[in-house]
């Protein structure tokens, strides 16, 4: 037991021995909705004042205007789509969007930020997912049973849950200052001094010949798909694939890949889908919106042109020469034509080994940063699950 544990079951004793009473949302919070706001009206209004809306990047925040309609502590959750039923505590001046819910306590023996922490847990499960729009609407919030003990219980709580969220936060600062640091020294690193423009390779000259499946010789065989959608923006992976036969095969599925093959996702490249194929997925099928680029390594590291593909002077590359304005998208050929510095064998190695130890400090979830977050968020999973379970008082349903 810790000293968090004990402290909280000594108030539990000597405060509620006989359990804690649950409570309807709607007998505590005055439940309301937020307004409708166009873009035209938050440029018309810009200021200083956040907005929430329906989204959950930037904590929710879709713009800022000159006034606010509410002030002080509240609770909000997306009412509608994807992300229906995401809590957020507030306490400040905003304002929000009609696809926004508010919560706003009625009795002082609320705390609003214990009251947070429960939902964070519990909300998702009330969404109405039916009809293709998930929703979770007020009358629904307003039947949703959560416990609630003495206002001392609800602090403590609270401050303990607080310090594992502060020092979260901490370390993702610190990763997200890593990252940055990696980004300037791979920009560094991969600008090599000394090889001027006439020397500069153009990756399609560094590359072998991949081929396409002909899927009349292939009628009896499973293949797993990699769509644009299975690559991971953020972690450069392939996190998710179906599997496919010459019948079910949709009509982009075309390119074998093998291991080492690097794939960019040249329908929408600036949202940045590429990855290294791994062995799992060797001889396997990638959707024609990928550029498939095998190095010759005989010429080439595949990392010295995968790190190649993340830096800002690739990006402005593909900015320049991609086309289409409502889906826009590259063509392999032009992805091939970008030229690179290609220094020797020895100081690719060099170089690659650098860039390999700092990607493996902000990316890497067994090691470093990334590792450490992990540990302290399912170290904060573990203590919300055991300081916010109560028991109901004797007689009392939960739901």
């Amino acid at each position: 037991m810790t000293k968090h544990q004990s402290k909280i079951e000594k108030l539990i004793a000597d405060l509620c021995p006989k359990g804690v009473e649950f409570i309807e949302l709607g007998k505590i919070f005055e439940i309301s909705r937020g307004r409708v706001m166009s873009k035209d009206y938050l440029k018309e209004n810009n200021g200083e004042f956040p907005v929430y809306s329906s989204q959950t990047a930037k904590n929710g925040e879709i713009g800022k205007i000159k006034t606010y309609d509410f002030d002080g502590e509240y609770l909000t959750w997306t009412t509608d789509g994807a992300n229906a039923g995401t809590i957020f505590y507030r306490n400040e001046k905003f304002s929000i969007t009609n696809v926004c819910g508010l919560l706003k306590v009625k009795n002082e023996n609320i705390n609003p930020k214990f009251v947070y922490y429960i939902l964070d847990v519990e909300m998702k499960s009330y969404v109405n997912a039916g009809m293709g729009n998930p929703k979770l609407m007020s009358n629904v919030v307003a039947k949703i049973k959560i416990p609630i003990p003495p206002l001392a219980i609800q602090e403590e709580i609270v401050k303990i849950l607080d310090s594992f969220t502060e020092l979260e936060a901490e370390l993702e600062a610190e990763l997200e200052a890593r990252k940055k640091q990696y980004e300037y020294y791979r920009e560094e690193l991969l600008t090599i001094n000394g090889i001027t423009v006439a020397q500069l390779i153009s990756i399609g000259e560094l590359c072998l010949d991949t081929q396409n499946i002909k899927w009349a010789d292939n009628k009896d065989k499973l293949f797993k798909y990699i769509d644009l959608s299975s690559v991971n923006r953020e972690k450069h992976i392939i996190t998710e694939t179906v599997t496919i036969d010459n019948e079910t095969a949709p009509s982009r599925a075309q390119k074998i890949v093998k291991t080492g093959d690097i794939i960019f996702g040249t329908t929408r490249p600036m949202l940045k889908r590429f990855c290294l194929i791994p062995t799992k997925y060797n001889e396997q099928i990638c959707s024609t919106g990928f550029c498939v680029l095998r190095p010759d390594i005989s010429k080439v590291l595949t990392n010295y042109i995968y790190y190649q593909l993340g830096l800002s002077k690739f990006y402005k590359y593909v900015e320049d020469n991609q086309r289409g304005a409502s889906y826009p998208a590259i063509t392999d050929s032009t992805v091939k034509g970008y030229k690179i510095p290609v220094p020797s064998l020895i100081e690719q190695e060099r170089i690659v080994s650098i860039l390999d130890k700092f990607d493996a400090l902000v990316n890497d979830i067994s090691i470093g940063l990334p590792a450490e977050l992990k540990a302290r968020r399912q170290q904060y999973e573990y203590y919300r699950g055991k300081l916010l379970t109560f028991a109901p008082l004797d007689g009392q349903i939960k739901a």
